[in-house]
């Protein structure tokens, strides 16, 4: 099973999916093909059987490559010759039309902390740089970045254990905290395994962070908390990024 949950029946269910294909055929075409087999070898709906089949493998987690190719080997035993291009193009759209429901699925939230994934943030630059012509200023000058960050000491190497799920959850209740300072549409963000970024405009932001300083709870190894400048393209802005999870 691939990273997609089944949920749809094959098109190779039912007594009518086998009734044409001659079995000298049918055991050269890939398995999960034989609907598509049975279209091709009666002259009719192969496009239909093949856009069935393109969403259903998607959803089985199978490549693009993988699909196509099953396709190209059942139309050598069943036809003799490539699929034509209606095949392919109902195959691979039905396949790309799964795929993008399934990322739409995703959650842009980090699931141990409940703060936005390090990508999110970068989408989120990305949309302020573009916006950049419309609002008619900088970036560096509207927006900045207030950034939570506590030691870590632990080897990167290590796999996840029970101190790296106690820093999480200490990362998860940094981040309700900076949802307190920050209630408005700022995007909160996990930087590393023990840091956030909050996406912030400049305007009134020293007070701002002032407070959350305040309201940061005292640990035994230090908070830092400060104010990290936009640069002025939004490729540096990324480099920036990877730089602070890092650090």
């Amino acid at each position: 099973m691939g990273i997609f949950a089944m949920g749809t029946r094959r098109p190779t269910d039912g007594p009518e999916a086998r009734a044409e294909l001659p079995e000298v055929q049918r055991q050269g075409v890939p398995p999960h093909f034989e609907a598509v087999g049975e279209a091709l070898a009666s002259g009719s709906g192969s496009t239909d059987a093949c856009e069935v089949l393109g969403g259903n493998l998607a959803r089985e987690g199978a490549s693009l490559e993988e699909v196509l190719g099953g396709l190209a080997a059942t139309c050598l035993v069943v036809r003799g010759r490539e699929p034509d291009h209606a095949e392919t193009r109902a195959i691979a759209v039905a396949w790309a039309d799964a795929t993008l429901a399934y990322l739409h699925q995703l959650s842009c939230e980090d699931p141990l902390t409940g703060l936005a994934s390090l990508a999110h943030v970068r989408g989120r630059l990305a949309d302020l740089y573009r916006g950049e012509v419309r609002r008619r200023v900088r970036v560096s000058e509207s927006h900045a970045l207030v950034v939570v960050a506590a030691p870590v000491s632990r080897d990167p190497g290590e796999r996840l254990d029970a101190d790296d799920l106690t820093r999480a959850l200490r990362l998860s209740h940094l981040g309700a905290t900076a949802r307190t300072v920050f209630p408005g549409g700022e995007t909160i963000g996990r930087l590393g395994p023990s840091g956030l970024a909050v996406v912030a405009r400049r305007e009134g932001l020293g007070p701002r962070v002032a407070l959350l300083r305040r309201l940061l709870p005292d640990t035994d190894q230090p908070l830092r908390v400060w104010i990290e400048g936009l640069p002025g393209t939004d490729d540096a802005a990324a480099r920036l990024l990877d730089e602070l999870a890092r650090s």
